[in-house]
């Protein structure tokens, strides 16, 4: 990874940390009623049908080479659809109601932590290396330091669902990676989009979900989460054609870091204390691993 690849990788982290809290405004500039599963699933789903038709419309303006060629094509779009979007948003927006929100963080790394221990099983070019779970174990140490006052070591639903969403990441973007090789990581974020969120607003309009008051505010929060999904996407799928997965889930440990930030700065978390700085500097080392030779091998 050069240099303009891993800053674009952190401008991604940085939007979607964003996304955590302003998704909670967003509950609460709309009233939707959390407590009830298919309200979540239609404002996701509304975020993502938004998002996956303004991509595709652009693509088919702007974009090259954007048409699928084969059967292959579509099952990946459905693969990276169904677990990117459906699967993933679904356990995480129903998983946050059942488990406490400070080990959240933590169970989402699961997933990415094996993978980037094991990835060479899944892409010959993506070599084993020393580094890289020494960097994974920095990382999972960063986000486990952040939850050191309220972790709690109790498993139930939502726990399971929390740590489904993480693997739905890691299926979702190893699909990815094979789709984006063929076909435009533009094109390939509109369709996978437009497809999750034409499910899941059908399933949460089915199931009786409701979004409730639309206001001015409401909007330009909704527009927010729909611009920072649209170019994190975009660039994540981008950098996740030219670079190897394994160096990139290190990287993506900065995401609950940012959460955490903009959490401060937009709900009044308290983020200065000693866990948080130690955990930055875990993460910082992380990175610092899968640059430590400048480059990530491919």
């Amino acid at each position: 990874m050069n240099k303009k690849e891993l800053i674009k990788t952190v401008i991604v982290m940085l939007l979607w940390g964003s996304l955590f809290p302003f998704i909670k405004l967003g509950y609460s500039a709309f009233e939707i009623d959390t407590a009830y599963f298919p309200n979540l699933l239609l404002f996701a789903g509304a975020r993502f049908l938004i998002c996956g038709a303004a991509i595709t419309a652009f693509c088919a303006v702007r974009v090259k080479s954007i048409s699928v060629k084969s059967k292959i094509q579509w099952l990946r779009i459905i693969s990276v659809g169904m677990f990117a979007v459906v699967l993933h948003y679904s356990f995480t927006y129903i998983g946050l109601t059942l488990a406490d929100s400070s080990k959240t963080a933590l169970l989402k790394q699961l997933g990415v932590l094996i993978f980037i221990c094991f990835s060479f099983l899944f892409f010959k070019e993506d070599k084993f290396s020393i580094v890289k779970p020494a960097g994974a174990g920095l990382g999972l140490m960063g986000i486990l330091v952040l939850n050191t006052d309220s972790l709690k070591f109790s498993f139930g639903l939502g726990e399971g669902l929390i740590i489904a969403a993480s693997f739905c990441t890691v299926i979702s973007n190893i699909s990815c990676k094979k789709l984006t090789a063929e076909l435009n990581p533009v094109a390939a974020t509109g369709y996978t989009q437009l497809l999750g969120g034409i499910i899941l607003t059908v399933i949460g309009l089915g199931c009786g979900g409701r979004i409730g008051t639309v206001t001015p505010y409401a909007c330009a929060i909704f527009v927010y989460i729909s611009a920072a999904s649209i170019i994190g996407y975009c660039m994540w799928y981008s950098v996740v054609q030219k670079n190897n997965l394994s160096g990139l889930f290190i990287v993506k440990f900065l995401e609950p870091l940012f959460a955490s930030l903009f959490g401060a700065l937009l709900l009044g978390e308290k983020i200065f204390t000693i866990q948080h700085i130690s955990a930055f500097l875990f993460v910082l080392g992380a990175i610092l691993c899968v640059s430590v030779s400048g480059r990530i091998k491919q």
